[in-house]
């Protein structure tokens, strides 16, 4: 196990493309760190130059308080599994896993006991005398895994494991990766472009755009309070549904001809008080803080009337498709609501879960 500290850390190739700028963070002993965002965004040059795969441009990376930047990768003693695997064809499993080992020159009574250990933690002793081609996906997964486990390196870098897995099986393995860092409490930084895997698997997520940090925290803390536009919109699924706004002195948000009231809301203060009266502003709502309700004759006024333009049932969820003005809105409800095509009914907003978003910065306006 070990801590890591990247500071002012930065990637620009020799002809002049930057691909990382002043990427800043600390990592905890133990710690499970997902670096998440669309391709491009410098996630995998920035794992790369951790693992010394890089050089590192500007900037300092210490492990255990250590600079390590002119060291070479095998001696980071950091353990690297890929999106591909990239297991040895002719080789069983145990040879696989034994095999960074053996290029050590470990004892073998060691290198036994340790491909012994790693295939009874991630559930391969039935299959150590199989050739790659004769496992499933999963498995091969696995495999990759227990060769990186079997060095009891200080750090586990994964670069889209699981990208090549079908939907059910990249579930699986969520849960089986989580379950393997909790037992072996060791430091792991992954890499994903799926929002999905971020939320489910870290402990703290850094989100990147264009080779910067947009924001660096817990899961829980990501969802409820995302710095920026972008944050709000790629974390999140279905993504966020955004308007352009305007909020008047009397306490009211405008979304065209919607009118909704936030007086009593603490952001309304926030709002007020950094004097965004009268301004455009962006405003963001997240799926399930929309209702949508059937008209009943003795309730006509339940929101805002609209009509359903599609209907996708998810199991437990639903999601409706509906439209204020032209703009393209979609709700997260309970299933038990069964809705059709072109059927009326009315939506509301819950003001208590409504996000603001500064037009210009795009930063998001908290109390």
């Amino acid at each position: 196990m070990a801590t890591m500290n990247l500071t002012n850390v930065n990637k620009i190739y020799p002809n002049g493309v930057q691909a990382v700028f002043d990427f800043n963070l600390d990592i905890k002993d133990g710690e499970f760190i997902v670096l998440v965002g669309p391709s491009g965004c410098g996630k995998s040059t920035t794992l790369r130059m951790i693992a010394g795969l890089e050089e590192i441009s500007t900037g300092d990376l210490l492990i255990d308080n250590l600079k390590v930047n002119d060291q070479a990768p095998k001696d980071r003693d950091i353990a690297m599994v890929f999106q591909n695997y990239a297991l040895y064809a002719h080789m069983t499993v145990y040879h696989n896993m034994a095999f960074s080992l053996t290029l050590r020159k470990e004892d073998s009574d060691k290198i036994h006991e340790r491909v012994m250990w790693a295939a009874e933690v991630l559930g391969l002793i039935p299959y150590l005398n199989r050739k790659p081609r004769e496992l499933s996906g999963g498995q091969r997964q696995r495999v990759a895994l227990g060769r990186a486990i079997v060095r009891d390196p200080k750090v586990f870098l994964l670069d889209e494991p699981l990208s090549n897995l079908d939907a059910k099986l990249r579930g699986q393995m969520r849960k089986e990766l989580k379950e393997l860092h909790h037992r072996l409490g060791v430091t792991m930084i992954y890499v994903t472009h799926d929002q999905i895997e971020a939320l489910t698997l870290a402990d703290r997520i850094v989100v990147m755009k264009d080779g910067y940090v947009q924001q660096i925290a817990t899961p829980e803390e990501l969802y409820a309070r995302p710095n920026n536009l972008f944050v709000a919109n790629f974390i999140g699924t279905p993504p966020m549904n955004f308007f352009h706004a305007k909020i008047d002195s009397e306490g009211f948000v405008w979304i065209g001809a919607v009118k909704l009231d936030i007086s009593s809301t603490k952001s309304y203060k926030a709002l007020r008080s950094k004097e965004y009266f009268g301004k455009d502003i962006v405003l963001g709502v997240r799926p399930e803080h929309i209702t949508i309700e059937r008209p009943l004759k003795d309730k006509m006024d339940k929101g805002h009337l609209s009509k359903v333009e599609l209907y996708e049932l998810l199991g437990s969820d639903a999601l409706v498709h509906f439209t204020i003005g032209s703009k393209n809105v979609v709700s997260k409800i309970n299933s038990r609501v069964i809705l059709h095509r072109g059927e009326e009914a009315y939506f509301d907003f819950d003001v208590s879960h409504l996000y603001y978003f500064d037009k210009e910065t795009e930063v998001c306006i908290y109390e």
